[in-house]
């Protein structure tokens, strides 16, 4: 229906929608329903078996909004901060309000130094990351990677040029600093 200047035709009464639709607001009488009983409203009666709900120990300092009193009764703990991402967002938390964009902007950060200390850490352990099979390189072989990319209204094409840079760009970087390394303690042993 589009807009008019006319005035909207009112809403029907309860009696001429009752006369139009069989069995429209039965349930309008507190008397005709089954579980009336059941709905008594007591104000007292909230549900809840606390007046405050009991807090989760907290093993490390948190950061916490500046905005806040207190930290919230649960909160998570499966990947607390560390190394220099931890700090940062630290610093965030500590100095800006969540109101702010530095506050948000810190955080992005840390979360690209700690893509960057992941693949570090990666690289030093026993076992480091398979760039080329937990990315799904091997899959766009595989699995008709490259007609799902050209075929269709995919949203994402725009930025499928820089896939491979952003996928391989770390590992390339890190290999490269690895040999320069290599190179100079080989270097230095042979003077």
């Amino acid at each position: 229906m589009p807009y008019s200047a006319d005035k909207p035709k009112l809403a029907e009464s309860s009696d001429e929608l009752r006369a139009r639709i069989p069995g429209w607001g039965v349930d309008l009488d507190p008397k005709d329903r089954p579980s009336v009983p059941k709905l008594r409203f007591d104000a007292n009666l909230n549900g809840a078996h606390w007046e405050f709900p009991e807090r989760q120990p907290e093993k490390w300092p948190r950061e916490r909004s500046i905005e806040h009193k207190f930290l919230t009764p649960v909160f998570g703990t499966a990947c607390p901060p560390k190394g220099l991402s931890g700090m940062i967002r630290r610093y965030s938390y500590r100095t800006y309000s969540e109101g702010r964009a530095a506050h948000w902007l810190l955080l992005l950060a840390a979360d690209r130094v700690d893509a960057v200390e992941s693949t570090l850490g990666s690289l030093l352990s026993r076992r480091p990351d398979n760039p080329v099979t937990e990315t799904g390189v091997r899959s766009e072989f595989t699995h008709h990677g490259l007609a799902s990319r050209l075929a269709g209204k995919r949203a994402d094409r725009a930025h499928h040029p820089l896939d491979p840079i952003i996928v391989a760009a770390p590992w390339v970087l890190a290999g490269g600093a690895v040999y320069l390394a290599l190179s100079r303690v080989v270097r230095r042993r042979r003077t």
